[in-house]
């Protein structure tokens, strides 16, 4: 076990119980992003309030990339104030909740464009809450436990997340949505059985939030005043961006990240699309197709957990990213849609693991009195560059006139991210402190 160097404290072993409220938190944010931003929300937002598929859609991304211009922009600056103010909860408290408030007060949008700016305003604060506390929820890992267990709890978390947001989702759907007759007396014109499912988030994602609260150990306070704290955080930012050689090899899986990353979250934006353009399925078989894929990311982030902890952070990366390359290669060969639901569900397998050993790598790698912020950073190279995707895909698209060639410029982030992550020295890690 090592000593704080900002404090100088030796931490002490934390239980069990600590680090499964830890891991439970992936659970309990998973609602928000699985209804909010991909299934429910989202699409209520296009049809119900705009009712106009193509300008909702439209609007939805402007919100959606606005809120993660501030995030990009802002949290490494939160992360370097909050190394200096030594705490983490207290952060991860406030933006949970700024998230729970936010997604309650989604109920109040209706199906009319006269909520158009209310909705954009909650959601969008929902978003910054979400984002912002996955910063210093990611940040508490490394002091939890040791770097030779990092990868088990990323990869356990990241599972529970997975599983977590089908539950939620299968709740919503069959329990709200789709209930015929629906519950509690719901008016369908308003379509409150639809906007319940809202603040089903905001219950969800708080109840199971309160035992990181209660059980999960947090750093001492540095004893730096809020004014200090802003001022040296600042400072050390501005410094690490000057020193930037010191830290070249994190710089470099940052930029590998923001590469694969893309590539990542275009499949997810574009991966409904193209099931429903090239292979003609419906609402519901997409629905169905997005339900089994979370599942087997689930379900690969558990697998590939002791894989982390075996062979290392940055070789899980290369390996998840070997399995997704081909998966996605081959679903733009098939032609067969048994063959699409068949490497779809292989895809899927790889997903969990590239994003649960990314937080790992980091986790072992980050300098401790920089986590928070290197961590910033990390949420930072998630949203840089997440609009090139998107934009690649829909010119590509335009240009030849086929979905298949306008996907595979994924190929293209995937590959390139795999190659900049082979100049990624492994990490053997920072010594943390264990449960065991």
């Amino acid at each position: 076990m090592t000593s704080d160097p900002q404090t100088g404290i030796t931490p002490q072993p934390v239980k069990p119980i600590a680090l499964w409220s830890w891991a439970l938190y992936d659970w309990a944010n998973s609602a928000f992003f699985t209804i909010i931003l991909t299934f429910v929300f989202a699409r209520y937002f296009s049809q119900g309030v705009i009712d106009d598929e193509v300008a909702g859609t439209e609007y939805w991304g402007n919100i959606v990339g606005v809120a993660g211009i501030v995030v990009a922009i802002l949290a490494p600056v939160l992360g370097s104030i909050a190394d200096k103010s030594g705490r983490r909860k207290p952060w991860l408290i406030v933006f949970t909740l700024l998230c729970v408030i936010a997604c309650a007060m989604l109920w109040f949008v209706r199906p009319d464009i006269s909520d158009f700016w209310w909705a954009a305003f909650w959601v969008g604060m929902a978003i910054l809450g979400a984002e912002f506390a996955f910063i210093f929820y990611n940040s508490m890992l490394p002091e939890l436990t040791t770097s030779e267990n990092i990868g088990r709890w990323s990869g356990w978390g990241w599972g529970l997340g997975y599983v977590g947001g089908v539950v939620s989702l299968v709740i919503a759907l069959f329990g709200f949505v789709e209930a015929d007759p629906a519950l509690w007396g719901f008016d369908r014109e308003e379509a409150e059985h639809v906007r319940a499912t809202f603040v089903l988030v905001a219950v969800w994602y708080l109840l199971f939030a309160l035992p990181i609260f209660f059980f999960t150990p947090d750093r001492p306070k540095s004893g730096l005043t809020a004014w200090r704290s802003t001022r040296e955080g600042l400072g050390q930012l501005k410094e690490s961006l000057v020193n930037v050689r010191k830290y070249r090899h994190i710089v470099r899986f940052l930029i590998a990240r923001l590469l694969y990353t893309d590539g990542l979250a275009t499949i997810f934006t574009f991966g409904g699309v193209y099931a429903a353009g090239t292979f003609n399925m419906s609402t519901t078989e997409v629905l169905e197709f997005g339900i089994a894929l979370n599942v087997t990311a689930g379900l690969g982030a558990l697998a590939f957990s002791w894989v982390d902890d075996a062979i290392g952070g940055r070789n899980t990366v290369l390996l998840a990213l070997t399995g997704l390359t081909s998966s996605c290669a081959a679903i733009l060969l098939v032609q067969d849609i048994t063959w699409f639901w068949t490497f779809g569900m292989l895809l899927g397998i790889f997903v969990g693991p590239l994003q649960s050993a990314s937080r790992s790598y980091l986790g072992r790698a980050a300098p401790e009195h920089l986590r928070a912020q290197m961590f910033g950073l990390f949420a930072f190279s998630g949203k840089a560059t997440a609009f090139a995707g998107p934009l690649l895909v829909g010119a590509v698209t335009a240009a030849t006139g086929s979905q298949r060639w306008g996907m595979s410029t994924i190929l293209l982030f995937l590959l390139a991210g795999f190659l900049l992550m082979l100049t990624v020295p492994q990490i053997k890690g920072n010594e943390a402190h264990s449960p065991d």
